[in-house]
């Protein structure tokens, strides 16, 4: 309720501001997925080697399953080269540990992190508060909005908080900037 108010005030104020977003193109995660299928069965080193990689967008998982447990790493790597090349960072995936499935096969499941949890977003206003810098940080349900009086501050805070994307764990957009 007092939130509430606060981001309400600083709208008829005119209080510059921007939200902090963690989104993930979910049809760019479908293409890689598929490019790294073609590329396992087309590959001389997996030749023989049973691989499935599945991509369960409403569970937002990808599962790789293998059939010889020392090509699990190859078939991450040729998925994390894919990624990247789509321009999916890998600080929204985070893998699980390796279980054995069906037949001796090796299955691992990674998820697909999008938007900002409760958890990641106090980490973000801690970091805005560390900074000194006079800025509010609140939690909006997946996001996160900063708001100050100057846009220097706010550009400021982008800057501290781009250089700790890799400590915080999360691949983050500036947008819906307002003055």
């Amino acid at each position: 309720m007092v939130l509430d108010f606060k981001v309400r005030l600083c709208k008829k104020m005119g209080m510059p501001s921007f939200d902090i977003t963690s989104d993930v193109d979910w049809q760019e995660v479908d293409n890689a997925v598929n490019q790294a299928i073609k590329e396992t069965q087309s590959r001389f080193d997996f030749k023989g080697v049973k691989t499935d990689i599945t991509f369960d967008r409403k569970a937002k998982t990808i599962t790789t399953v293998v059939s010889e447990e020392g090509k699990l790493d190859a078939v991450r790597d040729i998925l994390n080269t894919k990624l990247i090349k789509r321009g999916i960072s890998l600080l929204s995936l985070e893998t699980k540990d390796a279980e054995p499935a069906f037949g001796g096969s090796v299955r691992q499941v990674i998820v697909v992190q999008a938007g900002i949890s409760k958890e990641k977003g106090k980490e973000i206003i801690a970091a805005v508060k560390e900074s000194k810098i006079k800025a509010q940080a609140q939690i909006q349900d997946e996001q996160v909005r900063v708001t100050s009086k100057s846009r220097d501050e706010l550009q400021e805070v982008i800057a501290i908080l781009r250089n700790q994307q890799d400590k915080l764990k999360l691949p983050m957009q500036f947008g819906n900037f307002r003055d």
